[in-house]
C-alpha cells in the first residue's frame, strides 16, 4: 500500500461514495473501485460496508482512516520541509572559523539568521589548515581561514586583507605612529599561530625579507591565553589586526607594523567540483554581498 492508495482511501471515508470521491480525486469509478479491493485483499479484511446508498468504514476502516490522515499529513510536511532546506529557508549552516576570525563572525551570522531565520548551525573553530582538511572530508563545507595556504582542492574568495600590530606590556611612545619590523628585534616575540600555517609564514616571511632574525619565544595560537602572555610580561607578541579588537581594557599596548607588504588576508573556502546546501549557497552569497 502506498500513499497514492491511503488518498483514495480517505476521499472515499469521507465522501462516502465511490462517485464522489472519483469527482474529488479526478478519477472514473472503475479505477477507484478497483483500489479499494485491492487494498482490502492486501489487507485481508473489509474496510467499508454499504448502508443505503452510503458508505459506512468497518472498524478496520476507521483505523486505516486515522492512519492515512496522520501518514499523509506527515508525508506533507515531509515534502514541504524538504523543499524548504532545499530553498535554503531552513537547513544547517556547517562553517568552520579560524582562530583568529571569531570576531566578526556574529555580525555576519546575525544578518545571516535574519534572512534566514530557520536555518540552524554547526560552527567550528580550528587552526587554517586543519579546517581545509575538514572541508575536504566533507565534514564542513565552507571554511573561513587565514591565508597563505596551499588550495588548488578549493574555491576561494578572498574576504579582506588586514595590518599586523605588535603587542606588548610595556608601552612605547616611539610606537605611537607605527613602527617596523627592525624595531622589534630586541624582543621576545610570540606568534599566534604554529608553523606551516598562513600568519606564521606571512610574519617570518616579512622578517626573511629584510634580512631579520627575530627572537621568536613561543608560538601559541590560543588567542586567550596569547592575551594573558603578554599582559603578564612573558613576551610580546605580533598579530592581525582582528586580534585587537580582543585587548584587555588595562595591560596590553598595541602599535601598528607599517610594513608595506605584511598584511593578513582572509578567504572564504568550499571543496571544488562538489554540491552545496543550499544554506551554504546563501552563506555565499551573503559574503559576496558584502564585500
Amino acid at each position: 500500500m502506498d500513499i497514492r492508495q491511503l488518498k483514495y482511501f480517505i476521499a472515499i471515508a469521507e465522501e462516502r461514495k465511490i462517485s464522489a470521491a472519483a469527482q474529488r480525486l479526478h478519477l472514473s469509478q472503475p479505477p477507484l473501485s478497483q483500489q479499494l479491493k485491492a487494498m482490502e485483499e492486501e489487507l485481508g479484511t473489509i474496510l467499508v460496508e454499504r448502508s443505503g446508498k452510503l458508505l459506512e468504514l468497518t472498524e478496520s476502516g476507521k483505523a486505516l482512516y486515522r492512519y492515512a490522515l496522520q501518514m499523509t499529513q506527515l508525508m506533507e510536511e515531509a515534502v514541504s520541509e524538504v523543499k524548504e532546506v532545499g530553498n535554503g529557508v531552513k537547513g544547517n549552516l556547517n562553517i568552520g572559523i579560524n582562530t583568529l576570525f571569531s570576531v566578526e563572525l556574529p555580525t555576519i551570522l546575525h544578518r545571516f539568521k535574519a534572512m534566514y531565520p530557520h536555518v540552524t548551525y554547526k560552527i567550528q573553530q580550528n587552526e587554517s589548515s586543519r579546517l581545509c582538511e575538514l572541508v575536504k572530508k566533507r565534514v564542513l563545507e565552507l571554511a573561513i581561514i587565514r591565508l597563505p595556504l596551499e588550495l588548488d582542492d578549493f574555491t576561494v574568495t578572498h574576504l579582506h586583507t588586514e595590518p599586523f600590530y605588535f603587542m606588548t606590556s610595556h608601552p612605547n611612545p616611539d610606537f605611537e605612529q607605527g613602527t617596523s619590523l627592525a624595531k622589534l628585534t630586541g624582543y621576545p616575540l610570540m606568534l599566534p599561530s604554529t608553523e606551516g600555517l598562513g600568519v606564521h609564514y606571512s610574519i617570518l616571511m616579512a622578517f626573511s625579507a629584510q634580512q631579520i632574525k627575530p627572537n621568536i619565544v613561543a608560538e601559541c595560537s590560543d588567542i586567550p591565553l596569547l592575551l594573558r602572555l603578554v599582559s603578564s610580561g612573558f613576551g610580546s607578541a605580533i598579530v592581525p589586526e582582528t586580534v585587537i579588537a580582543q585587548l584587555p581594557e588595562r595591560g596590553i599596548y598595541a602599535y601598528k607594523i607599517t610594513e608595506p607588504h605584511l598584511s593578513a588576508a582572509t578567504g572564504l573556502i568550499s571543496l571544488k567540483g562538489h554540491h552545496l546546501s543550499a544554506a551554504a549557497q546563501h552563506f555565499m552569497e551573503l559574503i559576496h554581498g558584502g564585500k
